[in-house]
C-alpha cells in the first residue's frame, strides 16, 4: 500500500526547511560569487587545506566581510550544503517514489538512507565540518531536524510498535559525518550505503 501521510505532516516537513534571508541583489550575488569560489577551492585543495584568506582573496573581498557574512568556515560549509540539501529534501517531498510519496513507507526509508549515505559519500569533508564546529552542532541544524522528523514519520507508519523518536536518531546516528569519514578505509562506499539500507529494511519490516 502506498504512502497516504497527511499534508499536515508534509506541511511541517516543508515548515523545517530553512528559507534564505531575503537581501539586496549586489549582496545576494556578493554571496553568490563567495560561494562559488569556496566550492572550487574545497573541490581543488580540499576543505581543511582551504583558509578563509584564501577564499576572501579569490573572491575579491575583505576577510572581514566573509567572516561577517558567514562567520566562520564551518558557516560557509553549512552555506554551500544548504543549496544541495534543498535539492534533496524537495525530492523527499514532492519527487517520485520511492524517494518521493506514493511508494509504502518503509520502502520510503530505505531510499532515503541509501540516497543520503550517497549525498554524505559526496559531500562528506563539508557535512564533517557543518556537523563538527562545536558540540552537538550536528543536531542543532535545520537539516538534522528535517532528516529526523521524515524518519521519525515513516518508521511510525512502517512500525507502529516501536518508539520512533527513539529509532529516527538510531537510524541516523550511523550518517554521521564524522563517522563516515572515521571508517572510511574499512568500509566502501558501496558498503556502507549497502549497509544502511539494509539496517533500515530490518527496521521497518514487519512487526516483531
Amino acid at each position: 500500500m502506498g504512502d497516504k501521510r497527511g499534508t499536515s505532516w508534509d506541511v511541517e516537513l516543508a515548515g523545517i526547511r530553512e528559507a534564505a534571508p531575503k537581501e539586496r541583489a549586489d549582496a545576494a550575488r556578493n554571496r553568490a560569487k563567495i560561494l562559488d569560489v569556496a566550492a572550487r577551492l574545497f573541490a581543488r585543495h580540499g576543505v581543511a587545506d582551504v583558509s578563509m584568506d584564501q577564499i576572501a582573496s579569490e573572491a575579491g573581498v575583505g576577510k572581514g566581510t566573509l567572516f561577517r557574512r558567514f562567520g566562520d568556515k564551518a558557516g560557509l560549509a553549512s552555506a554551500l550544503l544548504g543549496a544541495r540539501e534543498e535539492d534533496l529534501q524537495g525530492a523527499i517531498l514532492s519527487g517520485p517514489p520511492p524517494l518521493g510519496p506514493g511508494a509504502p513507507a518503509g520502502e520510503r526509508l530505505i531510499a532515503f538512507v541509501t540516497a543520503y549515505a550517497h549525498f554524505l559519500e559526496a559531500n562528506l569533508d563539508l557535512v564533517r565540518l557543518s556537523e563538527t564546529a562545536n558540540p552537538g552542532a550536528r543536531y542543532r541544524t535545520g537539516a538534522y531536524r528535517f532528516w529526523r522528523l521524515h524518519v521519525r514519520i515513516l518508521l511510525a507508519e512502517a512500525r507502529p510498535d516501536l518508539d520512533a523518536d527513539f529509532f529516527a536518531h538510531a537510524l541516523l546516528a550511523p550518517l554521521a559525518a564524522d563517522l563516515r569519514h572515521a571508517t572510511g578505509e574499512e568500509l566502501s562506499a558501496k558498503r556502507f550505503a549497502d549497509g544502511i539500507a539494509r539496517l533500515a529494511r530490518s527496521l521497518s519490516g514487519p512487526q516483531l
